[in-house]
């Protein structure tokens, strides 16, 4: 996976908020409440970045559907070229030092085949004989499920970040999350006005843990 570089990400959020001041005093106003406001450009912008390579989705779409996000991409499986349209809600988390438990609803899930029409894949897919109201299930019985997802049944999917080595064995990850999960946790993520809005959730009776794991990490 190609690595941030975190000058050109600097140089970017600068321009971006040059051309857009009222994301200031959105922050400012999300702050008051504890939530964060992610422009979705900003996440367009970090696919761009990442998503390279032969291998990578192209053609990314992403908007809002509030409280949901939908996504458009085209991937290559199997011979097939494939697009992908989705709407993801996501209903639940549950963060912790060693783990990051993401819970999805997934939703109107299309696919479309557009080159490799004799493939086996474009003709399971043409046959309709994949249910695409229960993705899950379709995920459940890939023959390589993906270390992360730890359930997926029907319409959603659970999947743990913290099972990505790279996020796993990351310091500065495990540092933040050693900080800041005992005084605070994420209580919702959503959609509203071309933003990806996270709520936060105080819990000062962990101030004690975080303090701990300050003087720990500086050791």
């Amino acid at each position: 996976m190609p690595k941030l570089r975190p000058k050109v990400l600097v140089h970017a959020a600068t321009d971006y908020l040059k051309a857009h001041p009222e994301e200031v005093v959105r922050a400012l106003r999300s702050a008051v409440g504890l939530r964060a406001g992610i422009p979705l450009d900003a996440l367009r912008y970090l696919i761009a970045e990442v998503a390279t390579g032969p291998k990578a989705p192209t053609d990314v779409v992403i908007e809002a559907v509030p409280p949901g996000l939908r996504a458009g991409l085209t991937i290559r499986a199997m011979g097939t070229t494939i697009r992908v349209r989705v709407t993801v809600f996501i209903e639940e988390l549950d963060l912790g030092a060693d783990k990051a438990m993401v819970t999805a609803r997934i939703a109107d899930l299309e696919l479309e085949v557009l080159e490799g029409e004799d493939s086996p894949v474009a003709g399971l897919i043409k046959s309709g004989a994949l249910d695409l109201s229960k993705p899950g299930n379709l995920v459940a019985y890939m023959p390589k499920r993906p270390e992360l997802l730890i359930e997926a049944v029907d319409d959603r999917i659970t999947v743990d970040l913290m099972k990505v080595p790279k996020l796993r064995d990351h310091p500065q990850v495990r540092r933040a999350l050693d900080v800041a999960v005992p005084v605070v946790t994420i209580a919702g993520i959503q959609t509203k006005d071309d933003h990806l809005d996270v709520q936060f959730r105080a819990t000062p009776t962990g101030i004690r843990a975080s303090i701990a794991a300050v003087q720990q990490a500086r050791r």
